[in-house]
């Protein structure tokens, strides 16, 4: 079985339907990220800069979606120390996932990535799931885990408490957060995390 085609790199193809800009909390870094509408899905891309583990350290990301917001591909560049690492992740029609052309069947029935460096991942279920308030749904994402790139099957919950505002779980509950949105889904403030301080419509 092979992996599916990728798509092409580069600046998306479509209109940015939002630009967002979030500061990081617990520690020093910010986030310039864009939600992109096209022909395929909507898009995510972001650049991230932060300190992790006392050193600096950039990402280059793109999420790609069809146009039910399942994840369909994700690609990473990574600068730290010098050292530049790239991740590239696809996921075919039956949510077999791929990384760098070899399957992960310990990711198989994954729906979402979570990008653990950016609160933009969060979008991905909230948009697709579409739960009225009060309602709640399981999902499973599969972690990716920055600066080591390594990957991770992670047990989520999304809560809706109100027309903005979502109680995140992960881990059984291990941890729980109230993460607060705009009318596209994005975050505006994630607790202890991020902070948005500037956005402007496409």
């Amino acid at each position: 079985m092979t992996p599916p085609a990728s798509r092409p790199g580069g600046t998306p193809e479509g209109r940015c339907l939002q630009a967002v800009t979030w500061l990081r909390l617990e520690s020093p870094g910010t986030e310039h990220c864009e939600l992109w509408e096209s022909d395929v899905g909507p898009l995510l891309t972001g650049t991230v800069v932060l300190v992790s583990e006392g050193l600096p350290l950039l990402v280059r990301y793109t999420v790609a979606c069809d146009p039910d917001w399942h994840t369909r591909e994700a690609r990473l560049v990574l600068h730290q120390g010098g050292t530049r690492r790239t991740l590239v992740l696809q996921v075919d029609d039956h949510q077999r996932w791929w990384r760098d052309g070899r399957e992960l069947p310990e990711l198989r029935g994954c729906v979402d990535v979570d990008l653990s460096v950016t609160p933009s991942t969060n979008t991905l279920p909230i948009r697709r799931l579409g739960l009225e308030v009060g309602q709640a749904r399981d999902v499973t994402a599969a972690w990716v885990r920055l600066p080591d790139l390594t990957l991770e099957r992670l047990e989520q919950r999304y809560t809706r408490l109100s027309s903005s505002l979502y109680r995140y779980e992960s881990s059984g509950g291990a941890f729980v957060g109230e993460v607060d949105t705009d009318a596209h889904g994005l975050v505006t403030h994630y607790p202890t995390g991020w902070e948005r301080v500037a956005t402007s419509e496409g």
